[in-house]
């Protein structure tokens, strides 16, 4: 075999020094750096990419933060809003209960008013028809005429009794 021929294997191991370096020199000055550049685009994306996922984190709790801090002042004030409408509606029901039990004590009052002159009108009917009624007993049952201080009287002491 020709590789083994002592003759021949310095010339091959020239060969091999020579194609080793110039593949080695090849592959660090075309090769590796294009690869590097690749390399480091790569992870200069990848760090944009985290640098602007982490901005736009900050920016998303930022706005939820917003959001909540809104969603409560919009609270409270709804809550506000709703407390003095009920103070308000609260206020007006009372006024219009007064007014309505000051009108309601008027209208008692002259009720009463109109009782009582109705009721004293009715005695002194009671009474008149009472003084009548006696006087025609008394006439029919003795056949004269009563004496009128004595049916006023007898009258005024029955309608006493009852509590008239």
């Amino acid at each position: 075999m020709p590789q083994f021929d002592p003759a021949f294997f310095a010339p091959q191991l020239f060969w091999l020094a020579v194609t080793f370096i110039t593949l080695y020199v090849l592959m660090a000055k075309v090769a590796l750096p294009k690869i590097g550049a690749v390399l480091d685009e790569r992870q200069r994306k990848i760090d944009d990419n985290l640098d602007k996922a982490a901005q736009l984190k900050a920016e998303a709790e930022a706005a939820v933060a917003a959001y909540e801090k809104a969603l409560a002042e919009s609270r409270s004030h709804a809550h506000s809003v709703i407390k003095e409408a009920g103070e308000r509606l609260a206020k007006q029901a009372e006024e219009r209960t007064r007014d309505l039990n000051a009108k309601l004590a008027e209208q008692i009052k002259a009720g009463e008013t109109r009782i009582a002159a109705a009721k004293d009108a009715a005695l002194t009917n009671v009474r008149e028809v009472a003084l009548e009624v006696a006087g025609a007993t008394v006439a029919r049952l003795v056949g004269g005429t009563a004496d009128q201080a004595k049916l006023d009287a007898a009258v005024a002491s029955a309608l006493k009794e009852h509590g008239q």
